[in-house]
């Protein structure tokens, strides 16, 4: 989330390419000048751990002056039954 800009979505899945994160789903709004992505992704747990990748998109999010979280599909899931 944050304040639009060109390339956002490049940035971001240029970062995820590089961790070899494949984005399964993917869905963007823009509202009067704030940005936000909900991205899905998907990699071997083996190659990459979740916490490597959350630091390499928080770190990217604070080049970017955005706001990237990242979560577990099992917390996601749960959440969205509350």
């Amino acid at each position: 989330m944050g304040q639009d800009q060109v390339g956002i979505v490049a940035r971001v899945a240029s970062q995820l390419a590089e961790l070899k994160v494949n984005i399964i789903d993917i869905s963007q709004t823009l509202m009067h000048g704030s940005f936000t992505m909900i991205l899905m992704g998907e990699w071997d747990g083996e190659q990459q751990s979740f916490d490597r990748i959350k630091t390499a998109l928080a770190d990217l999010g604070q080049q970017l002056g955005l706001d990237i979280r990242m979560q577990r599909q099992e917390l996601f899931d749960a959440i969205q039954k509350l």
